[in-house]
């Protein structure tokens, strides 16, 4: 009984508690605390509770030094899903395109090939991350806030795409405002559930590399994208690799540390004429129209012939004025 009474005073007493408290304040409301009635209400919203001394608790979070009292749980899967090989995909909220477009990609491989990929619903490639998931396979979200909330606002619609074929997680129940020193908590519940942790994008002090840490803490692997050294999104993903994070390249990379075979990519379709030619050089890096009319040689309405081709098969994506090489380029 004690541990859904734990997880709702820590609560309303704003305090991280992993265990009941030995405390006179504890015990008048437990007295006070119908489970039974609570439970009825979580089940009439639409919540679940799984409490970390059920069967159902996820075995790899049990595991960590601080696991929760429980879990809330609001979603359509089976609770099986959080014992499938995950791999955590963080970053930066203010990411840049190529972090958005790497998280995507990343995210939708993985998910392609069986693995299940878990972040934390916020902006930039949090997001990216749940969305490039959806398109292939399942995704987790793990709430900094109560679980009847969708934090932040703007992704109410993607939270409820999550919920319906994957799970939202939180150890905070209904009514919990987010408040800054619950999301580094909710970091540890990302890391916990994954056997390893992607940092796509992120800056010095980033919240991606305390998740980092936490995953390093509890002997998971750490991957990092690299990324541009003059970049400030990069110094924290750059650093990691300094202390010895494995370089992430492409999805395999990611697959291999998890124990799953990486499956063969689909062939890329045949491109010939203009659409041949402005491929070959945005493979090699981004650039401006004008300079992709330079390279080719070809004429304006050739080259906006070229690119709506491209970007119809998703092999060049379009932001800030430059052309990019898709995933599948």
């Amino acid at each position: 009984m004690t541990e859904l009474a734990t997880a709702v005073f820590a609560a309303q007493s704003g305090s991280h508690l992993l265990d009941a408290p030995r405390t006179t304040r504890f015990a008048a409301f437990l007295r006070g605390f119908d489970e039974a009635g609570y439970r009825q209400e979580l089940a009439r919203r639409g919540f679940r509770w799984i409490p970390r001394s059920d069967s159902a608790f996820p075995s790899r979070l049990r595991s960590i030094h601080d696991p929760p009292p429980g879990l809330f749980v609001r979603g359509e899967a089976q609770l099986r899903l959080l014992e499938r090989p995950s791999v955590a995909v963080v970053g930066a909220r203010a990411c840049s395109h190529y972090g958005s477009a790497v998280a995507t990609s990343l995210a939708r491989e993985l998910a392609a090939a069986g693995a299940v990929v878990v972040s934390g619903l916020a902006r930039g490639v949090d997001a990216a991350a749940h969305r490039g998931a959806l398109e292939a396979g399942h995704t987790v979200a793990v709430l900094g806030c109560g679980i009847d909330r969708d934090y932040p606002r703007a992704h109410a619609a993607l939270a409820a795409q999550i919920a319906a074929t994957g799970l939202i997680l939180s150890e905070y129940p209904p009514g919990v405002e987010p408040a800054p020193w619950r999301f580094p908590a909710r970091n540890r519940i990302v890391a916990g559930l994954a056997l390893a942790t992607v940092v796509v994008e992120a800056r010095e002090r980033s919240g991606a590399l305390i998740t980092a840490d936490l995953a390093l803490d509890e002997g998971r692997e750490v991957l990092a994208v690299p990324g541009e050294i003059t970049s400030q999104l990069s110094t924290g993903t750059n650093a990691l690799l300094r202390l010895g994070a494995t370089p992430v390249t492409c999805a395999a990379d990611v697959l291999g540390a998890v124990g799953i075979e990486s499956t063969s990519l689909p062939e890329l379709p045949t491109l010939a004429g203009p659409a041949a030619r402005v491929r070959a050089v945005v493979a090699d890096a981004p650039a401006a129209a004008d300079e992709l009319i330079r390279r080719t040689g070809l004429a304006p309405g050739e080259l906006a012939a070229a690119l709506a081709e491209l970007e119809l098969l998703g092999l060049v994506t379009q932001a800030e004025g430059l052309y990019r090489a898709g995933a599948g380029l």
